[in-house]
């Protein structure tokens, strides 16, 4: 009936069928052996969607700026928008050529090649976003998140250049 009628998602049939598996097994006591041959539904499988190497040079050519840099070093890494943007300055590497992504999926940390062609680009950003470092500093904003035992630990590691970010917001947000 959820299938045919309602044509709920595979997921809500699963957990449908496995909440009324657990009352009659688990709850009631009661065993019910033609339960055991009903078929679990099975995700469709999808073939996902990638453009071509020419669709993405046509995108990237009409991006500019910050937005183009972001673009091209998430195409050149394999890197996700999170993970873009949360780049810290000591994450990048340019002598050994590499990135180092910090909590990425799986809250797993990694380290991706740089892209020899952006590097110049990311040394411009660096200096971008050194000069709203500097201009933070004198204003005395409070800093940079950094995690919960670090900022403990050392009370003002968020002020210091390495943990700043590489992509920081142009403006402060309210709040």
């Amino acid at each position: 009936m959820l299938t045919t009628q309602r044509q709920v998602s595979v997921s809500t049939h699963n957990q449908a069928l496995s909440a009324i598996l657990f009352l009659y097994r688990d709850v009631l006591n009661i065993q019910l052996p033609w339960l055991d041959d009903v078929n679990r539904p099975t995700r469709p499988r999808r073939i996902p969607s990638v453009l071509t190497t020419a669709e993405v040079k046509a995108l990237l050519e009409v991006m500019d700026g910050v937005t183009a840099l972001l673009a091209k070093l998430l195409y050149g890494t394999g890197m996700r928008l999170t993970e873009g943007l949360r780049l810290r300055i000591k994450d990048v590497d340019f002598d050994r050529q590499v990135l180092v992504v910090r909590q990425g999926k799986g809250g797993k940390d990694r380290v991706v090649m740089l892209p020899q062609l952006l590097v110049t680009s990311l040394r411009a950003q660096m200096a971008d976003a050194r000069s709203l470092w500097q201009h933070d500093r004198t204003q005395g904003y409070a800093g940079v998140e950094v995690p919960d035992a670090l900022a403990v630990k050392y009370p003002d590691l968020g002020k210091r250049w390495a943990w700043f970010w590489l992509f920081p917001a142009p403006k402060l947000l309210e709040g």
